[in-house]
């Protein structure tokens, strides 16, 4: 008999039974030919073999396939997941890095302000010293003047005045020089 898959064999071996006529005053009972039935059985058992190996390798090729699949989706789900707390520390990262700019702005702007006040006070301080300096020299000045004139007036002989016209003291016929060096060593 020619040898095919265990279903075809089966398949035959059931149209055998099936087509086969009643045995003699029973409906539950048939009669076959015995050698043809024998050798379907006997392919049958020869195909088993065949049919099981064939059946374990498609078991093996699907637990392979199933195995490679989970590994698979094992890496994807790992990848996903390392990319995610990737993310999440970048982002921490950012938002730590932005709140520290924002607060070194912070401490500049108050930096800034600060010193804006120092320089402001620097400068009036310096400015109101120099006025009291311009003060004491412009006194000093006004002083030295009224000594030389009075110098001048004892050398001289003359007063000397000055109009309300004109800030320079009226002039004295030449005479006598006022010398400074001189005055400075008595």
């Amino acid at each position: 008999m020619a040898a095919g898959s265990i279903e075809e064999l089966l398949d035959l071996l059931y149209t055998e039974i099936e087509e086969a006529k009643n045995a003699p005053l029973s409906n539950d009972r048939c009669v076959v030919d015995r050698d043809r039935v024998l050798d379907m059985i006997d392919d049958v058992k020869a195909e088993m073999p065949v049919e099981i190996k064939r059946a374990k390798d498609i078991v093996a090729q699907r637990n392979d396939y199933m195995a490679d699949a989970k590994q698979k989706a094992d890496r994807l789900r790992q990848e996903a997941e390392d990319y995610a707390k990737e993310l999440l520390n970048k982002d921490a990262i950012t938002r730590g890095a932005e709140q520290k700019a924002a607060d070194m702005i912070a401490e500049a702007e108050v930096q800034c302000q600060q010193l804006k006040e120092a320089a402001s006070e620097y400068c009036e301080e310096t400015l109101r010293r120099m006025e009291e300096a311009v003060a004491d020299a412009y006194d000093e000045v006004k002083h030295s003047r009224a000594q030389f004139r009075s110098a001048l007036s004892a050398l001289t002989g003359t007063k000397h005045t000055v109009s309300s016209s004109s800030s320079r003291p009226q002039q004295a016929p030449k005479r006598a020089m006022y010398d400074a060096e001189a005055d400075e060593d008595e």
